[in-house]
């Protein structure tokens, strides 16, 4: 039994549930406590009565925690997310003491293989992180920090505790979408475990928080049915920023990465999170009463003029992303 934590909203959901059917498939027994950050996402998953899934609702997350609710009060709703990082998988083993050890997983990761290989690298460490590998042509975005905070794991031990302490902290003193000098929200703090705590694993595993910003600096390959990078199996993708344009078309800023996807990648990594993705648009669908995120924000009047230069523009993204292979095409139901 492997214990993990994510969080996410209703607009999150059909990810964080791709995340868990991934898990159960490719890792076995699994426990993932899901802090659901708003009522549609917390509704949904209760109605979903998923096995193996502990929601964690935002009343009792927030319960009591006065530091966390004077810092909610003082940036975005994306910044109060990050903000939350460090103190979920302290909430779970605080509360759980049957619970060694704890992962925390962004939402919007997608696992391809048994996530064994990790832990057993991880081994005894109180505290395991993943570096993100910066492709050259990006390396400069180290100042965003050395580390990602996709896949993070802590052992209730003095140092994993101690480490978590103080992560929290210094979120709750400041976590901002933005980098001043050696802080960028919740991630930069990262840098620092290695230097100020003990038995700290860096994750050498070429597999595991694969992403945008390190898949150019990585060979895939498929061997016997299996996908590789650099020889190890792939075991999870990060897929930041991924997002649908139109339900025949999706973004995945790839490009923005200076990273243009092979085919084997289009079809075999990215290809199965999109089928993932509708499968749980159509597992929400199918509820009762189907939630849904909330709408997007509706737009003020425009002019002929305004509209038809708005939607100009649309299209030339759309055009210079399919020439990047940047967005990708479903053609029935199959990646182009």
């Amino acid at each position: 039994m492997r214990h993990y934590c994510t969080y996410f909203d209703a607009r999150y959901l059909p990810r964080a549930l791709a995340l868990y059917d991934s898990l159960v498939r490719s890792g076995g027994g699994i426990r993932l406590w899901a802090l659901c950050l708003d009522a549609a996402s917390e509704d949904a998953l209760r109605r979903l009565g998923l096995p193996g899934i502990e929601v964690i609702s935002l009343r009792e997350f927030e319960a009591g925690d006065e530091a966390l609710l004077a810092a909610k009060a003082n940036r975005s709703t994306v910044e109060y997310y990050f903000t939350c990082s460090p103190s979920l998988p302290l909430f779970v083993l605080r509360r759980h003491p049957e619970v060694d050890l704890i992962t925390y997983l962004d939402a919007d990761l997608y696992f391809y293989a048994d996530p064994e290989p990790i832990f057993d690298e991880i081994g005894d460490a109180s505290i395991a992180i993943v570096p993100h590998r910066f492709a050259p042509r990006v390396a400069d975005k180290v100042r965003f920090g050395r580390f990602n905070v996709g896949w993070l794991t802590f052992r209730g031990d003095e140092s994993g505790l101690e480490c978590l302490n103080w992560w929290r902290e210094r979120c709750l003193e400041w976590c901002y979408a933005r980098q001043e000098g050696d802080r960028y929200a919740d991630q930069k703090y990262l840098d620092r475990f290695p230097e100020l705590f003990s038995n700290v694993r860096v994750i050498e595993h070429r597999g595991v928080n694969l992403g945008p910003w390190n898949l150019g600096n990585h060979g895939v390959s498929q061997e016997a049915g299996e996908i590789r990078v650099d020889g190890d199996p792939l075991i999870c993708f990060h897929f930041a920023n991924f997002r649908r344009v139109a339900s025949w078309l999706y973004n995945t800023d790839l490009a923005s990465w200076h990273v243009r996807p092979s085919a084997l990648v289009r079809r075999k990594v990215v290809g199965p999170y999109i089928d993932a993705l509708r499968r749980q648009d159509a597992r929400l669908a199918a509820l009762p009463a189907a939630v849904s995120a909330p709408p997007a924000p509706s737009r003020a009047p425009e002019s002929f003029p305004t509209r038809m230069a708005r939607k100009l523009r649309a299209a030339r993204r759309i055009c210079s992303g399919l020439l990047l292979q940047d967005h990708l095409l479903l053609l029935r139901d199959r990646v182009l």
